[in-house]
């Protein structure tokens, strides 16, 4: 077909990515109408806390994976190769801390909203400050899920650009407004299985395409786009191991960690184990998503080869990338464009309905309910319109995101790790270090804001103000050297000709390295200014607010250190309150660090111990 030709769906594309719209409909308005009624704020926020870790673990995935990944990753792979694929290396500590960590503090003390945590151990003015920043941090990124996919269907079928924002948002409002949790986690299953099975299609196909599995890694090997290894360990290469593998740690702590929209989804957990497994299932998930969106990626490379449709104007940004190769290579199968944009609907939505709930959630548990008292029934219907009222917000916000000169993978991401790396930083402050105090978390928090805006603001400004790239911000080769000069010689010319240097190289921090700059800065600002105003005394510290690190650490030492069972003597027995050693009965006088539990000792929720204004 005419590459440069117009490209439209045909009746079955339309008809499949119409029931894509209809089912997710249907779900919310089958929990709208079914079991509690979402008649209380319980169920509704979170679903009578009765969700099992399976579909828990589908929808955690769901939530950040959304449109950003299925777009722009691929596009990140075809233009720069498969570097970008170390982020998974991150996955691993980014969803075990949270697990060990951040579920059982948050779990066991009963909370409604994750802010919660931070009037229990600093004090209100924290907690609204943490409330805000995460509002203002969610709806900057709903604009991006929202704007992304009404890019794509712009892109492939003339659809107007802000008519199909608008379908977008409405859409995935007014199911999340009517069902609330329960339909937001089974709309994510459903769509999720539906994202899985749209990639997958378009990588079948496309490997047929390009002629078998063998000649498309010949393809992308030869092509350069296999890539191995880069310790390089220069901050302000975009994309290194240490960027992705290091820094994406930080990245996917401020997600999967203290974002209330993953938080809430714990807490609707029937147990905390099945909390923790939820968490455990979510890495697999991660990596099959990963996998198929680097796959998707590399097949279109083996198609277009270094002909890249935007070097040849048919298409004017790199995210339009995906939808082009969809619609210029496999528009000879009926129904598979289709399939790929109601699978790129579905992250988009999935990841929309679940910012519009978290978000309806803290403004009602943490700006409004302290403040005016109401009836159960009055404030689940304020729940509902809080949640609409979010969703048209948000829908304002994609025209912001609009006029932003930069892919939607790196915006996304940016944003995350401009905002919720301070967060990031508060919650670590707070769980991890007992002698901080209300001042210097507040304190530490406008730091780490500062710090963030200022670096990203200045490396946006930085970059285009600029027309020339620095190397280090890409992961092209360099080209060929003549031949009376080694790479090598000339790889350290280049290196030291553009490496940029003072401000301008501080602005050129990799974007990856956000939410680790900036969640540090919270912490080390914080605890300076604890220590200059008066740390907090162990005795004021709430129970079950800081998690024990040197007496868990000091566990763990003591078991690896234990010898095997089959050299040490008899282990030890007690008998009425006394130890018995080699038959020898001794008094047991323990200790208070031996009786004390990580778990606050009274069942009561902290809840009913917040301040009032």
């Amino acid at each position: 077909m005419d590459p440069s030709g117009p490209k439209y769906f045909t009746i079955i594309d339309y008809v499949i990515f119409a029931l894509l719209l209809v089912a997710s409909m249907s779900i919310g308005l089958y929990y709208a109408f079914t079991g509690g009624r979402q008649s209380t704020t319980q169920e509704f926020l979170f679903a009578d806390r009765s969700m099992k870790c399976l579909p828990l673990s589908l929808s955690l995935m769901a939530t950040f994976q959304s449109a950003v990944a299925v777009i722009g990753t691929p596009a990140e792979v075809y233009t720069n190769g498969t570097q970008y694929w170390f982020i998974g290396c991150s996955y691993i500590l980014g969803l075990l801390i949270p697990a060990h960590i951040f579920i059982p503090v948050f779990y066991r003390l009963h909370l409604t909203s994750v802010y919660q945590y931070l009037e229990l151990r600093f004090c209100k003015a924290v907690r609204m400050c943490g409330t805000v920043t995460f509002i203002f941090q969610m709806v900057i990124y709903v604009g991006v899920g929202i704007y992304t996919p009404a890019l794509a269907l712009n892109a492939v079928t003339g659809f107007h650009l802000w008519g199909a924002v608008l379908a977008t948002g409405l859409v995935c409002t007014i199911y999340t407004a009517l069902g609330g949790l329960k339909a937001v986690v089974w709309t994510d299953v459903f769509q999720t299985v539906v994202m899985f099975t749209g990639q997958l299609a378009v990588i079948i196909v496309g490997v047929q395409q390009a002629g078998g599995l063998s000649e498309t890694w010949v393809k992308v090997r030869d092509g350069g786009r296999i890539s191995g290894f880069d310790l390089n360990p220069d901050p302000t290469v975009r994309h290194t191991f240490w960027t992705l593998g290091v820094g994406g740690v930080f990245l996917m702590l401020s997600l999967y960690g203290v974002n209330q929209a993953q938080v809430q989804r714990y807490l609707s957990s029937r147990t905390e184990r099945e909390a923790v497994m939820s968490c455990y299932m979510v890495f697999p998930c991660l990596q099959v998503a990963l996998m198929l969106s680097c796959l998707v990626g590399l097949v279109m490379y083996a198609c277009y080869g270094n002909n890249s449709p935007l070097e040849q104007q048919y298409i004017t940004s790199k995210d339009q990338m995906v939808l082009y190769f969809i619609m210029d290579t496999l528009q000879n199968f009926p129904g598979l464009p289709g399939l790929f944009v109601a699978c790129l609907f579905s992250a988009s939505l999935s990841t929309i309905s679940s910012a519009l709930n978290s978000l309806a959630t803290v403004t009602m548990v943490d700006l409004i309910k302290p403040h005016y008292s109401m009836t159960e029934a009055r404030a689940t219907l304020l729940s509902k319109m809080l949640a609409l009222s979010y969703g048209i917000i948000c829908l304002a916000m994609a025209y912001v995101v609009h006029l932003m000169n930069s892919s939607v993978l790196q915006a996304a991401l940016s944003i995350f790790g401009m905002i919720g790396g301070p967060l990031l930083g508060l919650f670590c402050l707070g769980i991890f270090f007992p002698c901080a105090n209300s001042i210097g978390a507040l304190i530490g928090l406008a730091a780490g804001l500062l710090m963030a805006f200022w670096v990203g603001i200045g490396g946006f400004l930085s970059r285009t103000s600029s027309s020339v790239v620095s190397p280090f911000n890409s992961t092209n080769t360099v080209a060929a050297a003549p031949d009376n000069i080694t790479i090598t010689a000339v790889t350290a010319v280049i290196d030291a000709a553009s490496r940029p240097v003072g401000l301008h190289g501080f602005y050129s921090l990799s974007y990856m390295w956000y939410s680790a700059l900036n969640s540090s800065t919270v912490v080390l600002i914080g605890l300076i200014i604890s220590f200059m105003t008066g740390p907090t005394k162990a005795d004021d510290v709430a129970s079950g607010t800081v998690y024990p690190v040197v007496r868990t650490a000091r566990s763990l030492l003591y078991k690896l250190a234990q010898p095997s069972a089959c050299c040490t003597s008899p282990p030890e027995r007690k008998i009425d309150g006394h130890k018995e050693i080699n038959g020898n009965v001794k008094e047991d006088a323990g200790t208070q660090e031996e009786t004390e539990t990580f778990r606050p000792s009274n069942p009561v929720s902290h809840v009913e111990q917040e301040t009032s204004v």
